[in-house]
């Protein structure tokens, strides 16, 4: 990612926080480049486990090219697509955890992998996040082929 287009990112997803511009600070400051967020301001995450996750990826990249921005954390056992802000607390899916309003999460700076925490798909700094109903139908499509690959491998069981 460019230096202006991290820049812009970064400021975008710094407008999230109570100061944006001590956010943007800390980032800098932290040898880690990582600061906490609040969600449910500029957007929600939708977590999803890795298995499901990075097979819903794969699908939202052929249907529109570049997603909104994604995080991947922990070994990428896990995987955070964001939202629009109140998808969090209408979703209702088995073993898809929630970040909305009243939660927080770890963000890298934008480009930046850091540790366990790395951007898979950056935020491109204008605002552009994965539609629920997208997202939605990635997952079902993504479920299909892991329960398919899952059953091939049993033999067809």
């Amino acid at each position: 990612m460019s230096g202006s287009g991290a820049r812009n990112a970064a400021q975008w997803l710094a407008g999230a926080a109570p100061d944006p511009q001590t956010c943007l600070r800390e980032w800098k400051r932290s040898p880690h480049r990582i600061t906490l967020l609040p969600a449910g301001r500029r957007w929600d995450v939708l977590i999803l486990p890795g298995g499901l996750g990075h097979p819903t990826l794969d699908v939202l990249n052929r249907l529109v090219g570049r997603p909104g921005p994604v995080l991947a954390d922990f070994g990428e056992s896990r995987l955070g697509f964001f939202v629009p802000p109140g998808t969090a607390g209408r979703w209702m899916g088995t073993g898809i955890r929630t970040a909305g309003r009243g939660t927080w999460i770890v963000v890298p700076y934008p480009g930046r992998s850091v540790g366990k925490v790395r951007w898979l798909v950056v935020p491109d700094g204008s605002g552009t996040l994965n539609d629920p109903a997208l997202l939605e139908l990635a997952m079902h499509e993504a479920a299909a082929v892991v329960a398919r690959t899952e059953r091939d491998a049993d033999g067809g069981r």
